[in-house]
């Protein structure tokens, strides 16, 4: 089954997406393939990616093996990395953030709704 987000490779793919993050906001997770509480908010994510009409861009980036963009998107946002990590970004600017176990279907599905649907 083909993903329901965004897989940034290059620091190009981000510069993009953080530039359209004007016309639509951008759901970004930072994701360690060699971390078990990373593989769970993996899969919170991916429930969250999976919801019909979603009124956000979702895109993900794996830290290993793109450390490069991973360290690109800290310098840019001004946000400590973790690993895992999720920030909700509007208009270049990072609406709310969360890391590890704080990643569940639950607090993406509140902040979005907070913080995108209103505006």
């Amino acid at each position: 089954m083909k993903p329901n987000y965004f897989e940034i490779e290059s620091i190009e793919q981000w510069q993009t997406l953080l530039d359209q993050s004007g016309e639509r906001a951008l759901l970004l997770l930072k994701h360690s393939t060699a971390c078990p509480i990373s593989g769970a908010a993996f899969k919170e994510f991916n429930v969250y990616t999976r919801k019909p009409k979603r009124p956000i861009v979702c895109a993900l980036v794996k830290v290993i093996e793109c450390r490069p963009v991973s360290n690109e998107i800290e310098s840019k946002l001004g946000i400590k990395h973790e690993s895992p990590q999720i920030l909700l970004i509007q208009n270049g600017q990072t609406l709310w953030h969360a890391s590890h176990w704080d990643i569940t279907f639950e607090r993406i599905e509140q902040q979005v709704n907070e913080n995108i649907a209103k505006s």
